[in-house]
């Protein structure tokens, strides 16, 4: 009870493998995530301005270079602009030294307000002023362009913008591009990534469950085959149809092996303990056999070996000297150590049946004419009793039997109820052919035999009626004999009561 109580506590602490590696793999991926997304929102919008401030130096030196090297009212020059203003998303604004405007991406209106703009940045950079505007704050400034951010107070938007003076004819260049359109961006970006996260946390964790599912199966069956093996119930195996094997293919066909192997080994071990406790049992069974043959036969051989001595010491003795007393004693003599010598016989061939010593010569005979034979050679003893001996017309029936053995079994039915008939003093025969065997019956009228004793007629040495079986010489030996030889034909044998006598039957095969 204890050891079940612990297995259980034991199962109830244990965790799911699945389970451990789909919160593994699912926290792997969401703590990636939130990095990603603590990285992205902390660093994108530096990473954005800083590739945006790239974009406009390098627009700006591009323009620059234009500038210097061609005419930028040409169409080639205007064609680059324009390419330059989509690919970056910035604004343009080319002036003159008079204030005019040479180059434009912006609208009239636009170009106005940057001329404006322009002139007062150019005036600030002329009288060293440190600012000309609120909201103005420089990034970088060189000699031959100035990087800075402004906030435009009167539409609220602040601008990434770059100016400078260049070309022989100095032409002022104003590069800028909205800050809010980074911010925008940044923002679109960090939403968007916050919904992508989600629904790849989403699918990748319906894939982690489906893989480590996938995964864990095999594990789940190893471990129910394992506890079925713990069971000593080696029916379970480990399946695997696939082509594919991995390692724990490999192993579920190690348990395999390991459970047919140690299934053999029990299965070996089982059998030898059965042949011990069948050896060690038959062993018992001699013991006790042989101790209650020493004693039956002792008690049997006590009464006639009296008997003899007596009345051999009477004819030393000469206790009666006349013919007809010696005569009669010698009779007495003749006639125990006839029925010692018949008694010893009996046990000598009992003994060699129960022991398996004296094996069945089986052969096919016919029952019939082995019944009339043994009839009519006993046919003197039912005379002297003054029996009548009853065996139908039966066509020949031919049996499988060791023929000898059956015709003892016969003798024995036969004398016992020569022994028992009383009343009618009828001994009947029988026959009875069904069902691939015939049942031969031997029928004496008289007494029946007592309930109490029914069961114990086929063991050695038991007398129903002690007096009149030693009157008859019996030695309680013969119905014993009957039992060992029709078992070991294994053969049905029994005793059925009736009102007005008693039946002895044996079968036997006929196919």
């Amino acid at each position: 009870m204890k050891q079940t109580d612990k297995t259980i506590d034991n199962r109830m602490k244990t965790h799911s493998i699945r389970l451990e590696i789909s919160v593994a793999f699912i926290s792997t991926m969401l703590l990636t995530f939130i990095l990603w997304f603590v990285i992205n929102f902390l660093f994108m919008g530096r990473f954005y301005v800083q590739k945006k401030k790239e974009n406009v130096i390098q627009a700006y030196k591009q323009i620059e270079s234009a500038i210097s090297d061609g005419d930028i009212t040409s169409d080639i020059f205007n064609q680059e602009i324009r390419d330059l203003c989509v690919r970056y998303s910035i604004e343009m604004l080319v002036m003159d030294t008079g204030n005019q405007i040479i180059k434009t991406s912006s609208g009239s209106s636009e170009a106005s307000k940057s001329r404006d703009y322009l002139s007062e940045l150019l005036w600030d950079n002329i009288t060293q002023s440190n600012k000309v505007h609120e909201g103005l704050t420089v990034l970088d400034k060189r000699d031959n362009y100035t990087l800075q951010i402004y906030k435009d107070n009167r539409n609220d938007i602040k601008y990434l913008e770059i100016w400078g003076i260049v070309g022989k004819k100095e032409n002022f260049i104003l590069v800028r591009s909205t800050m809010e359109s980074i911010e925008d961006s940044v923002g679109i970006s960090n939403t968007f990534m916050a919904y992508a996260g989600t629904v790849a946390i989403f699918i990748g964790s319906m894939i982690v469950l489906i893989i480590s599912k996938k995964i864990t199966d095999p594990i789940k069956r190893l471990y129910r085959i394992s506890d079925e093996m713990k069971e000593l119930n080696f029916e379970a195996k480990y399946d695997n149809d696939s082509n594919y094997k991995n390692e724990i293919d490999i192993l579920g066909q190690n348990m395999n092996e390991l459970s047919e192997t140690l299934e053999t080994a029990i299965k070996d071990l089982k059998n030898a303990n059965i042949a011990l406790k069948h050896d060690i049992a038959k062993k018992e069974e001699i013991d006790e056999m042989r101790k209650e043959f020493l004693s039956n036969v002792s008690h049997e051989l006590k009464t006639p070996i009296a008997l003899i001595q007596g009345y051999a010491e009477g004819l030393k003795e000469g206790i009666n000297d006349d013919e007809e007393s010696r005569n009669f004693y010698c009779e007495v003599i003749m006639d125990e150590a006839s029925k010692m010598n018949i008694m010893v016989k009996k046990l000598l061939t009992l003994n060699q049946l129960e022991f398996g010593n004296d094996s069945a010569n089986m052969e096919r005979f016919d029952i019939v004419e082995m019944i009339k034979n043994y009839v009519r050679s006993a046919e003197l003893l039912a005379k002297q009793k003054d029996v009548t001996v009853k065996f139908g017309r039966y066509h020949p029936i031919f049996v499988w039997g060791d023929e000898f053995k059956i015709e003892e079994v016969l003798q024995n039915y036969y004398s016992n109820a020569l022994n028992h008939v009383s009343g009618d003093n009828i001994i009947e025969i029988k026959l009875v052919h069904k069902d691939g065997k015939v049942r031969v019956s031997v029928f004496n009228t008289g007494d029946p035999i007592p309930k109490e004793n029914i069961d114990y007629i086929w063991d050695k040495f038991y007398k129903v009626d002690r007096a009149r079986t030693r009157e008859y010489g019996g030695s309680g030996v013969g119905l014993s004999i009957v039992k060992a030889i029709m078992e070991s034909m294994q053969q049905n044998y029994g005793v059925i009561n009736y009102a007005n006598g008693v039946e002895f039957y044996f079968e036997l095969e006929t196919k």
